[in-house]
């Protein structure tokens, strides 16, 4: 494990607190935000935001199996991965794992062979990494399996995916996507229609497995959602069972039903930056104009998480300490997280420094502790003398 940074007080830059933007410094020690008269860096040109909080990103899925016939040790992809989110001012990362009928690295015995990785590498860990579970609701017979790797991974956050509709009609009108998709799950496309069709035979058994499941994850504290809501009536079921989360609902009529029964709605920030949904659903920006979303996260991409906070000042649709609150914050305030996600003395030193001219990331810190530095702030942490006592250390 990395060790703390020296107590420091970074003074001359903004930073973001109590909901705006403050000319003041902020301190820190023993992987703490705190008070006091500390050896300074001066940080003038520069915003000190909180550090980033993403909820959802599979991009992990990439530096594990950077091509479907070419996966490298999982060690090596988490360590690429923790290293991508870091250098983009990301301080708790919850990496989207697959739990499906669709086999290969989505399913069960991948899972847990990636939540047993990751427990091996946390000793060397930067940024906070968890896991979020994709559960696919038509993967029955694995329900108990599921509860049980819950527990013994201390997963805190699981959404509910139902695809088979989707699978089925890409199958009909799309063979070659279809064929695609068998491909990155190291399936033939015959093999994934059986695996399609095996589970919409299922189908009346899919209520009591998820009130099952809701009860177990009740019991265990973690908390749960659903992701890519088509409807009102979809996210209103979900609700019932304590399911609460809408994550990227598909249009505005399941975002609404979300907002109007006080279930926080997450989309991702690639939408925002492409200016749209990639899959061709609702506009996020749109969304947020409206109130109507309360977070953004990562989902592909780890840039973009910044990029859509700036993306939406720059449109005039969010002043930046709104803008931020929505990877940072917010996303605290969702997944019940009260020691980070502000700057606030005695909550944990999670923090981005980012130059205000080019609005680049130039450091970031996760815990006290220094996971990424560049730039011109480098050079000024590096000035520091008890800095550069520890960098040598």
């Amino acid at each position: 494990m990395l060790p703390h940074l020296p107590p420091l007080r970074l003074t001359g830059a903004e930073i973001l607190r109590d909901g705006e933007m403050q000319r003041r410094s902020v301190s820190l020690a023993e992987g703490r935000l705190t008070r006091g008269p500390l050896p300074e860096v001066d940080l003038t040109g520069y915003c000190i935001l909180p550090g980033i909080i993403d909820l959802h990103g599979d991009a992990f899925e990439r530096h594990t199996a950077p091509r479907p016939s070419a996966p490298f040790p999982l060690r090596t992809g988490l360590a690429s991965t923790d290293r991508e989110a870091a250098a983009h001012g990301v301080t708790t990362a919850y990496l989207a794992q697959g739990w499906s009928w669709e086999g290969g690295p989505r399913s069960p015995d991948s899972a847990e062979r990636v939540f047993e990785a990751l427990e091996a590498y946390r000793p060397q860990m930067l940024t906070d990494l968890r896991f979020q579970i994709r559960a696919e609701v038509h993967l029955v017979e694995a329900g108990a399996r599921l509860i049980d790797a819950v527990r013994r991974f201390r997963i805190g956050y699981v959404v509910f995916n139902d695809h088979l509709e989707q699978g089925l009609e890409m199958r009909r009108r799309a063979p070659g996507d279809f064929a695609v998709w068998a491909c990155k799950v190291g399936q033939s496309p015959e093999d994934l229609l059986s695996r399609l069709e095996r589970a919409a035979a299922r189908a009346r058994d899919v209520p009591r497995h998820l009130c099952a499941l809701a009860e177990a994850f009740d019991d265990l504290g973690v908390l749960y959602g659903s992701h890519d809501d088509p409807d009102g009536e979809t996210r209103e079921r979900y609700s019932m069972i304590g399911a609460r989360i809408a994550e990227f609902p598909t249009n505005r009529r399941s975002a609404a039903a979300a907002k109007a029964m006080m279930n926080p709605v997450i989309m991702g920030a690639p939408n925002v930056v492409r200016g749209g949904s990639q899959a061709g659903n609702i506009a996020a920006a749109d969304l947020i104009a409206e109130g109507l979303c309360d977070a953004l996260v990562s989902d592909y991409h780890y840039p973009t998480l910044a990029m859509a906070a700036w993306e939406l000042v720059d449109q005039g649709v969010l002043s930046l300490p709104r803008a931020w609150a929505m990877i940072s914050s917010n996303p605290a305030e969702i997944l019940r997280m009260p020691d980070r996600g502000r700057l606030d003395p005695g909550l944990r030193a999670d923090l981005v420094i980012v130059n205000r001219q080019t609005r680049a990331v130039e450091a970031t810190i996760c815990g006290g502790r220094l996971t990424y530095l560049a730039g011109e702030a480098g050079r000024r942490f590096l000035a520091q003398p008890q800095a550069v006592r520890m960098a040598a250390e």
